[in-house]
């Protein structure tokens, strides 16, 4: 595994391969990471991971603060996975040394679920992707489904505007079914166990769904239930289609999609 600190670095050690697979990560890394680095080993010859926390998609600074950092560990079990071949870790600089500001302009139709509440986010994840995409020039992006709005959105952004693959893979659970992510790390056993109470919720109402005439009345009491019954701030709960993320009335394609704050940690999920 060889650890490239700069462009110059990743150019001349990259410029040999054209079958790369590309792992972007801002770290805290876990095994929902881990399977990504799988299924890029086997469908590419090499794969790169990078990480990097990109300031510019946080839109609270305390988030941004709070958010977890242990590189030295990061490093550790990815060279333990032995299936790494390049570790990116850029600097602010390496980014963003093309200061032009970010032309991209997140379309009415798209500012949903997450894009509704986290103002400028996607826009922040858009900008950062296009230029590690053109940094780094993979063939293939591998990005995990637990953020299935983000996947969606720069799947459809990336492909248009690079030769690019992105490849979706499915939401890696803990032993009770809490979907894997770095903020995970912030918090504690109890709040797991919330986090799994809320995740049984959410499996029995998408369950239920079908036997409902009005869908948004039935998931506006389930978000009574589910903070009555939890303590937790809810921003959304909403059944969307997965090709297009509209309002959807039917659990055919379509996924049920949720964020909520707990002990001040924003989860989300889908399911």
């Amino acid at each position: 595994m060889k650890v490239l600190l700069n462009n110059s670095s990743l150019f001349e050690s990259l410029r040999p391969f054209d079958d790369l697979g590309f792992v972007p990560t801002m770290g805290g890394i876990h095994e929902g990471h881990l399977s990504l680095i799988n299924k890029s080993n086997k469908l590419c010859k090499k794969t790169i991971v990078s990480i990097f926390i990109n300031p510019k998609q946080f839109n609270n600074k305390k988030d941004l603060k709070s958010y977890p950092r242990n590189l030295k560990k990061d490093l550790k079990i990815l060279k333990k996975s032995k299936k790494v071949d390049f570790v990116y870790l850029p600097k602010f600089n390496d980014i963003y040394k093309d200061k032009k500001k970010s032309k991209i302009i997140l379309p009415k139709k798209d500012k949903v679920l997450c894009a509704k509440f986290r103002k400028g986010h996607f826009e922040g994840v858009l900008d950062v992707m296009n230029r590690l995409t053109r940094i780094v020039n993979p063939q293939k992006i591998f990005m995990g489904e637990k953020d299935f709005q983000q996947f969606y959105l720069v799947k459809k952004f990336l492909e248009r505007n690079h030769k690019v693959r992105i490849i979706s893979c499915k939401t890696i659970r803990d032993k009770n079914n809490v979907a894997l992510s770095s903020r995970n790390f912030l918090l504690d056993k109890s709040n797991l166990n919330v986090a799994a109470n809320v995740y049984k919720k959410l499996v029995n109402i998408k369950k239920n769904i079908k036997n409902k005439e009005n869908i948004s009345s039935f998931l506006n009491l389930g978000k009574k239930e589910l903070r009555n019954n939890f303590k937790i701030k809810i921003e959304y709960l909403e059944l969307r289609y997965m090709n297009n993320l509209n309002i959807s009335k039917t659990t055919k394609k379509s996924r049920l999609f949720v964020a909520y704050y707990l002990n001040k940690v924003r989860l989300i999920d889908n399911i």
